[in-house]
Formats: C-alpha cells, structure tokens, sequence
C-alpha cells in the first residue's frame, strides 16, 4: 500500500495497537508496520525499529484528530447526563448508558 502516510509511531507496541483499534473502530483504514523490528534496534536505526500506524492520505486529518483524542482524551470534557431511557447518572466520559445500553442524545 504505497502512498500512505505515518499518523503515530512509537516503541510501545501496545500503544501503537491501541491506536490502530480506535482508528479502525471509527471507519479508517490503517496499516501497521514494524510490530516485529523491535529486535533489530542498534543494528538499525532507532526511528525505523518503532512499530507505526499509516493511513490513506485523505484520512490523514482524520486519522490526526482520532489519535490526539484517543491519547490525550476529548478536546473538550462533556458534563455528566442521565440516561434517557433508566435515568441512570453517568460521567460525561460515556456515550452509552452502562445499565441498560442506551446511547446519550444531545
């Protein structure tokens, strides 16, 4: 998949994973690259061992936005809400309803 363009690099391949899922998981296409090159540090260089996560170009802002909030969280924190459906309390982090899987409306 030639063209594409790196979004996140890092030696955390767990972190690394975690991005590729939320990118995924929001409707953009990646492609990981050295999951695997860990064990070549020091006879390559340090920057080209990091396991990365690369996109399309046109999903490259997308992609920029997803990984910020995904590492750092909203730009904006949300205040808390009740459930519409149990009127359950819940923190503004959610967007589902834990006790009876509503979706928050706003």
């Amino acid at each position: 998949m030639s063209g594409w363009v790196r979004v996140f690099a890092h030696p955390n391949a767990l972190l690394v994973s975690h991005v590729h899922n939320v990118l995924e998981s929001a409707g953009v296409p990646t492609e990981l690259r050295n999951l695997t090159l860990g064990g070549g540090a020091g006879e390559l260089p340090l920057g080209e061992c990091e396991p990365e996560v690369w996109v399309a170009p046109h999903n490259a802002a997308r992609a920029g936005v997803l990984v910020r909030e995904a590492l750092e969280g909203p730009a904006e924190r949300r205040s808390a809400w009740r459930c519409p459906s149990c009127a359950e309390r819940l923190e503004g982090v959610f967007e589902t309803c834990w006790s009876c899987g509503a979706h928050r409306r706003d």
